[in-house]
């Protein structure tokens, strides 16, 4: 993912109007369509990355007649600030706007910029913590959960045959039932006998472990405590001094050019998986065989990613968009976007499907990846606690590990204090 300026603060000071102005008219005085009833000729949709839709806007074109425009915008970051201008100006926000979960909170300080969809969104349709995320403190539910990212490990079966390691995924499972240590343990064993390194670089494992601290950066009240959290500073430690002094890490930023490349040359023989990133894998190492999953997870349990699907009040066509949203994210459409790309569904009933039990992967050895990722969301204990700061943060300390790791620029100690100072300037 692209990296974000630290000072990139969300600002809806010069937005227009308040919030019932805002559900009465688009943004520039306009009638919407809320009262009317009437069904829209087309709806506009904006999605970032992949969240296999394109089958099921073709599908709903045929069952309603209604087309759909999609915005597909290239990465998550830049569907974040396109967003964010729309709503400061008023206007050009699409009817429905994908927001990924770890930005979600920054606009939920603003939330009356968006639909209550409480009456279109029963709560027992998803996962508790899934559908809590999106609740304000009003108790207003400003989006529909899409996919989630519960995540297991992938790994180099044949590869690990090499080291001598286990291979079989129950056996590797077994041998990765323990913390971050464990893995680190493993990992120290393997490149002792391996060219290759343990894992891609320290940014991949860092969103593993930071997703399992409650409070990792900011409290509920809105004290940014990212500097002085012991529990952050340790596993930063930790972490580089497993990719740099023992070596585990091939030093290479996750979404780079030589990243992709790294898996065409057995460049690296683990990976942190949430379900979106099985594609990932599998478009990089087109034609590498020996990728395997394994029913673990260092520590427990642990979400990547996942999105929601909102209504900006500032739309044209405000009902229909609130159904369009409801439909796409109902079991059956997360099924067939499961299906087509790999997201993982967030509805319980998804999960508990026969079409998710008993999904395989052939690209992994055939691994049942449907049973392996809905076990993996059972194990997730602990759902950060993400304000408004939380991506800036988070994105400050990928690149303090990255000077580290990958651009070889400073020490842990040198690059920390310049996090610091980033941080700081966001008090």
């Amino acid at each position: 993912m692209g990296a974000l300026s630290i000072t990139a603060v969300l600002t809806l000071a010069a937005c227009g109007g308040d919030a019932e102005a805002d559900g009465e008219a688009n943004g520039n005085g306009s009638e919407t369509n809320a009262s009317s009833g009437e069904a829209p000729d087309s709806l506009s949709v904006t999605t970032f990355n992949e969240f296999g839709y394109e089958e099921l806007f073709e599908e709903y074109e045929e069952l309603t007649g209604i087309q759909i425009e999609h915005n597909k915008v290239d990465t998550a970051e830049n569907a974040r600030d396109a967003l964010r201008n729309s709503l400061g100006a008023g206007s050009g926000a699409s009817d429905i706007e994908a927001v990924e979960l770890d930005w979600l909170v920054e606009f939920m300080q603003y939330s009356d910029r968006f639909e209550d969809l409480s009456e279109d969104a029963p709560a027992d349709r998803w996962l508790d913590w899934k559908y809590e995320d999106a609740v304000d403190e009003e108790g207003r539910v400003i989006g529909f959960g899409t996919d989630i990212g519960p995540q297991a490990l992938c790994y180099r079966a044949d590869l690990f045959e090499e080291a001598g390691l286990p291979s079989d995924r129950e056996e590797v499972a077994a041998a990765l039932d323990g913390d971050w240590e464990t893995y680190f343990d493993l990992g120290r064993e393997f490149v002792a006998a391996s060219d290759s390194a343990w894992y891609s670089g320290s940014d991949n494992i860092w969103q593993g472990m930071i997703n399992q601290v409650e409070v990792p950066f900011e409290t509920e009240d809105g004290e940014i405590i990212a500097d002085t959290n012991s529990e952050v500073k340790d596993l930063y430690d930790q972490l580089l001094a497993a990719s740099v002094d023992d070596e585990l890490s091939a030093g290479l930023s996750q979404w780079s050019g030589d990243w992709s490349d790294a898996f065409q040359r057995d460049g690296f023989a683990t990976m942190l998986c949430p379900g979106w990133m099985l594609g990932v894998i599998e478009g990089n190492a087109d034609g590498v065989e020996g990728w395997d999953v394994a029913d673990a997870f260092p520590g427990g349990g642990g979400n990547w990613g996942g999105s929601y699907l909102t209504v900006p009040t500032q739309g044209e066509n405000i009902e229909a968009a609130k159904e369009l949203a409801a439909w796409l994210t109902e079991p059956e459409q997360q099924i067939k976007a499961f299906e087509a790309i790999g997201a993982f569904p967030s509805t319980v009933e998804a999960l508990e499907s026969e079409e998710i039990q008993s999904a395989t992967d052939e690209f992994f050895n055939d691994a049942p990846v449907g049973e392996i990722l809905a076990n993996r969301a059972e194990a997730i204990e602990v759902q950060p606690f993400k304000g408004p700061n939380y991506l800036l943060i988070n994105v400050a300390i990928q690149d303090a590990l990255n000077r580290v790791d990958v651009d070889g620029v400073d020490d842990p100690e040198s690059s920390w204090e310049k996090f610091l100072d980033e941080v700081e300037a966001l008090k």
